[in-house]
């Protein structure tokens, strides 16, 4: 069944990025580039665990996928996400053990979730007044199908002008801190 869900999936993602038009060619960007299905954006298939998941099994995930995120459901039905922010907020600390604790226990639970034929628009607009940065992607049934994330927008967004991205002068350092932040 899971290989049938990826060959549907990549199928829909074949078909509607063929609609896709090649804005730069056009003059610019253009309102119906965010009115795109989500699927235009390649969304990656989740990793899923099950709600009794140990933090650590779920954090060992998402470092050999390289995501930031996993989603948690039983019986093929999406009941939360756990987030590197979640790990940050809820996990890290004296008087956790995050091979003991499971992961419903620090799970963001019933997170908002789209379907593939939602619009970037929307989702954007779900990221920006959450404050999220990965949504996960559901079927009519309420089984994971994929999860995008806002870096996953911001490929489209290179995709749809490169020639712009790759080829804007860089402007004088003026606003940058002086000394570096963070790692």
């Amino acid at each position: 069944m899971p290989d049938e869900r990826e060959r549907v999936l990549k199928e829909f993602i074949e078909t509607t990025e063929q609609t896709l038009r090649e804005p730069e060619a056009q003059g610019g960007f253009d309102e119906n580039m965010l009115r795109q299905p989500l699927s235009v954006l390649g969304p990656r298939p989740p990793i899923v665990v099950d709600p009794g998941a140990s933090v650590l099994e779920a954090v060992t995930r998402m470092r050999e996928s390289r995501v930031g995120c996993v989603l948690v459901a039983r019986v093929r039905r999406l009941e939360g996400i756990f987030t590197e922010r979640d790990l940050l907020n809820q996990v890290t600390g004296p008087g956790f053990d995050a091979s003991d604790l499971p992961i419903r226990r620090v799970m963001t639970p019933n997170p908002e979730s789209l379907r593939l034929t939602d619009s970037i628009a929307y989702a954007l607009n779900a990221m920006s007044l959450g404050g999220y940065r990965h949504i996960p992607l559901v079927d009519e049934t309420q089984a994971p199908v994929g999860v995008i994330s806002v870096r996953d927008v911001i490929h489209y967004l290179v995709r749809l002008f490169p020639k712009s991205v790759m080829n804007l002068p860089t402007l004088p350092r003026q606003n940058y801190a002086r000394e570096r932040e963070g790692a």
